[in-house]
């Protein structure tokens, strides 16, 4: 008997007692995809299953968001920040007062992928993030810049506001839907950059920015 054999055996051994001719119907199920689900607070839960991939985790109300930007790169020690040209005004006036070399990414002229690697923060803002899994989607809008810029600098601080934050995936891709159609390209971090060769020797910043840092805009 080979494997198909056997799986079908195991079928028709299961509907045995099923009479001839009942009509199979589908149980009906009480949930409807991208709704949302339980899981408490969504923001409590949003910044503890963010630290959990070791990013840092700063709250904070909207008016804080450019103080706390800058407080995040100087915690990173870093010297020089590009941002995507959608980029809230006031962010980039506390990046620029704070004594950065601060680079805006115009899409008629981009930076080269040599030009970013040596940058070494990138700042944005996001377009969801999920309770559920602590995981961040960007939909590369005006405010969050093309993929590269996401994914070459060592350091990204991303701004999720509190009214972005869902509770499950379903919920989060029912958000991202009319990105899909629009053909925009997705990115879904979950902490930092990481990974691990055979010996199980990690190593960070291989896809992505090795540092996240993270503001919830309340």
């Amino acid at each position: 008997m080979n494997a198909k054999d056997e799986i079908l055996a195991r079928v028709r051994m299961a509907l045995r007692d099923v009479p001839t001719g009942e009509i199979e119907a589908d149980a009906p199920i009480d949930w409807q995809y991208g709704q949302p689900v339980e899981v408490g607070d969504v923001l409590d839960i949003f910044a503890e299953r963010v630290a959990d991939y070791k990013a840092a985790v700063v709250r904070c109300s909207q008016a804080k968001v450019p103080e706390a930007i800058v407080q995040g790169l100087q915690a990173a020690k870093v010297t020089s920040v590009v941002v995507p040209p959608g980029l809230d005004d006031g962010w980039r006036q506390a990046i620029t007062q704070s004594g950065m070399q601060l680079h805006v990414e115009q899409p008629e002229a981009p930076l080269t992928n040599t030009e970013l690697n040596e940058i070494d923060a990138v700042v944005t803002a996001a377009a969801v993030g999920t309770a559920e899994t602590g995981t961040i989607m960007l939909d590369h809008t005006a405010d969050q810049g093309r993929r590269a810029l996401t994914l070459v600098p060592d350091v990204h601080i991303c701004v999720v506001r509190a009214d972005q934050v869902v509770s499950g995936v379903p919920e989060a891709v029912a958000r991202l839907k009319p990105a899909v159609l629009a053909g925009q390209p997705l990115t879904w971090i979950s902490g930092g950059s990481a990974t691990s060769d055979i010996e199980l020797s990690r190593v960070e910043g291989v896809h992505g920015p090795r540092t996240l840092h993270v503001i919830i805009a309340e």
